[in-house]
């Protein structure tokens, strides 16, 4: 039997080693009887270069690796907006595979869109500008050049004006804008999207030109941890981790 994890929105940092310590007993629990882990973005709350050693994340590494060696749980990473840097050194230390945004999968002859969600947010123009530079192969190029040292000091001051600026935003612009949420089901023809990015956990039913479709969005791992899990015998729920 089939047996699918997905989650999102971990931000994983060493100033919550709660939340750290929480994943790695997930990694144990829940991701070691799976088939496949997918991780959909921003699994750290930041990373500037693969050449960072990171002690403070080892034990998150570890359990990454774990997985794939010992339970034999294939993982899949995309990308999110925080962690847009990982590449491909820290995929083969952890033993994931790094997938694009969008990613389609079938399970069970149904495809399956998966996404981080941030691109659905077409209403937040000031963050799909900065979205846009930080995704350009030249910029990363450009930063990566630079010292470690002075990527954390830009790291730093990119966070600090991301507070800022998120405060200052309707909360409505942060959400998906339906009519590009129903043009990606349109274009990709499919019924079924699961992403991340809003950490408003939810599953939405819509019908879009006669056709029924479902959006599950994953919740962010703040306090608890969240996830989703399908196989071949349940339903699709959101579930909870602590």
């Amino acid at each position: 039997m089939k047996d699918i994890v997905f989650i999102s929105d971990l931000h994983l940092m060493p100033e919550r080693p709660e939340i750290m310590d929480l994943f790695v007993r997930f990694s144990e629990d829940i991701a070691a009887k799976a088939d496949t882990l997918y991780i959909l973005g921003d699994f750290l709350e930041v990373w500037w270069g693969d050449d960072d050693p990171a002690t403070d994340y080892q034990d998150v590494f570890n359990a990454l690796s774990t997985l794939v060696t010992q339970y034999h749980t294939e993982i899949f990473l995309m990308h999110g907006n925080r962690d847009f840097l990982i590449g491909k050194a820290l995929a083969e230390r952890c033993h994931f595979k790094i997938i694009q945004d969008p990613h389609k999968i079938n399970f069970n002859n149904r495809d399956i869109l998966l996404l981080h969600g941030d691109t659905l947010c077409t209403d937040d123009i000031e963050y799909q500008k900065f979205r846009q530079m930080v995704r350009n192969p030249l910029w990363q190029q450009q930063v990566l050049a630079k010292t470690l040292e002075q990527r954390h000091q830009l790291a730093k001051s990119l966070r600090e004006n991301s507070k800022q600026a998120t405060t200052e935003k309707d909360q409505s612009i942060m959400d998906v804008n339906q009519a590009e949420t129903e043009k990606v089901f349109l274009q990709n023809d499919i019924d079924l999207i699961i992403h991340g990015h809003t950490h408003r956990p939810a599953i939405h039913h819509k019908k879009i030109n006669s056709r029924d479709t479902t959006r599950i969005v994953l919740g962010d791992w703040h306090e608890a941890g969240s996830y989703l899990r399908i196989n071949d015998s349940s339903d699709f729920k959101l579930q909870t981790y602590q």
